[in-house]
C-alpha cells in the first residue's frame, strides 16, 4: 500500500514512493555543513568593534571612539552584580567616550551636551590641563579603560554631576578592575602582589559606588542611569554586601523580596543575596 498511496485520486500520484525521511547522504551532507561551522575561525575582540565618531559637546570637534557592534557581542551571564560577560569582548572597557583633543570624557549614555554652567567648569578644569591621550590602533586594554573611566570620573566630579552618575562610573570603573584582575596571565611576576592590588582598587570602587547609590537613593528621582528603582535597590543591596555592611545588606534586599513590583528573575537574584549574606555574616 505505502504511506502516500490513495493521494493518485487527489492529483498527487508522484508522492508514491516518496521517502519519508531524508537518506544518509543528506545526513552526511548536514554533518558537513556542522563541520563546516565548527571549523570556522572564532571571533577576535576587534572583529566586534567599530570606531564610532563622536562631536565633542565641549569643544566642538569630531573624534572617533572604539565601540562594540549592535548584535556581535553575545551575552553569556550576569553576576551578582549585574556586570555582564560575553562572549567576545569585555564591554565595560569600551563605555567610556573620551575626546582626544580637550578631554571632555563621560559614559556613552552620558555623552551629550551639557549646561552651559558645567561647560565652563569642564573647559577651566579639564581642557585647560589636558595634555592628551593617544587612541590605541587595535582594542583597549583594561589599562586603557582603567584611565578611561577616571577621565570620566574626573570630569563628572568637575561638572558637579549628580552622585547617582558617579556612583554609576565607579561601579563600572570596579568592573574594569575585575576583568583586568581575571586577565592576568598565570606567569606574570608577583602576581599575588599585583593581584590583591587590584582586587583592593575594586574594593575602593565599590564602596564609592555603595556611597552614591545609598546617597542618591533619598535626594534624586528615578529612573537612575537607567535604572528602575527595584533595580537600584537590588544593586544598593548586593554592594553593601560586597564591601561587608551586611546589616544594610540585609534590609535592602528585603524590599525586593516583599516588592510587588520586582520581576521573579530580581528575586531570584535577591534570595541569592540573601543566601550569600547568611554565609559570610
Amino acid at each position: 500500500m505505502g504511506l502516500f498511496s490513495g493521494l493518485e485520486s487527489l492529483g498527487l500520484g508522484k508522492m508514491k514512493g516518496t521517502e519519508l525521511y531524508e537518506k544518509d547522504a543528506a545526513k552526511e551532507d548536514v554533518k558537513g555543513a556542522n563541520s563546516l561551522e565548527k571549523t570556522q575561525p572564532q571571533k577576535k575582540e576587534e572583529d566586534v568593534l567599530f570606531d564610532k565618531k563622536y562631536e565633542c559637546p565641549v569643544c566642538g570637534k569630531e573624534f572617533t571612539s572604539k565601540t562594540i557592534r549592535a548584535g556581535k557581542n553575545k551575552l553569556l551571564s550576569q553576576e551578582l552584580d549585574l556586570r555582564a560577560k560575553y562572549d567576545t569582548a569585555d564591554a565595560v572597557k569600551y563605555d567610556p567616550v573620551v575626546c582626544y583633543h580637550c578631554g571632555f570624557a563621560a559614559l556613552g549614555r552620558f555623552f551629550k551636551p551639557i549646561p552651559s554652567a558645567q561647560e565652563k567648569l569642564v573647559r577651566e578644569n579639564i581642557c585647560n590641563n589636558f595634555k592628551g591621550l593617544k587612541m590605541p590602533e587595535a582594542e583597549y586594554s583594561y589599562d586603557d579603560a582603567i584611565m578611561r573611566y577616571k577621565l570620566v570620573l574626573a570630569t563628572t566630579v568637575v561638572k558637579c554631576g549628580k552622585n547617582s552618575e558617579k556612583a554609576y562610573v565607579c561601579l563600572k570603573m570596579a568592573w574594569a578592575f575585575r576583568g583586568k584582575a581575571e586577565s592576568l596571565p598565570a606567569d606574570i611576576e608577583n602576581r599575588q602582589a599585583v593581584l590583591k592590588e587590584l582586587q583592593d582598587a575594586e574594593m575602593e570602587c565599590l564602596k564609592n559606588a555603595y556611597e552614591g547609590f545609598n546617597s542618591a537613593f533619598s535626594q534624586e528621582s528615578f529612573p537612575m542611569c537607567g535604572m528602575d528603582e527595584t533595580t537600584v535597590t537590588y544593586l544598593v543591596a548586593e554592594l553593601a554586601r560586597r564591601i561587608g555592611k551586611y546589616e544594610e545588606a540585609g534590609r535592602w534586599i528585603s524590599q525586593i523580596l516583599v516588592s510587588r513590583t520586582a520581576s521573579e528573575r530580581l528575586k531570584d537574584k535577591a534570595r541569592e543575596v540573601k543566601e550569600l549574606i547568611s554565609k559570610e555574616k
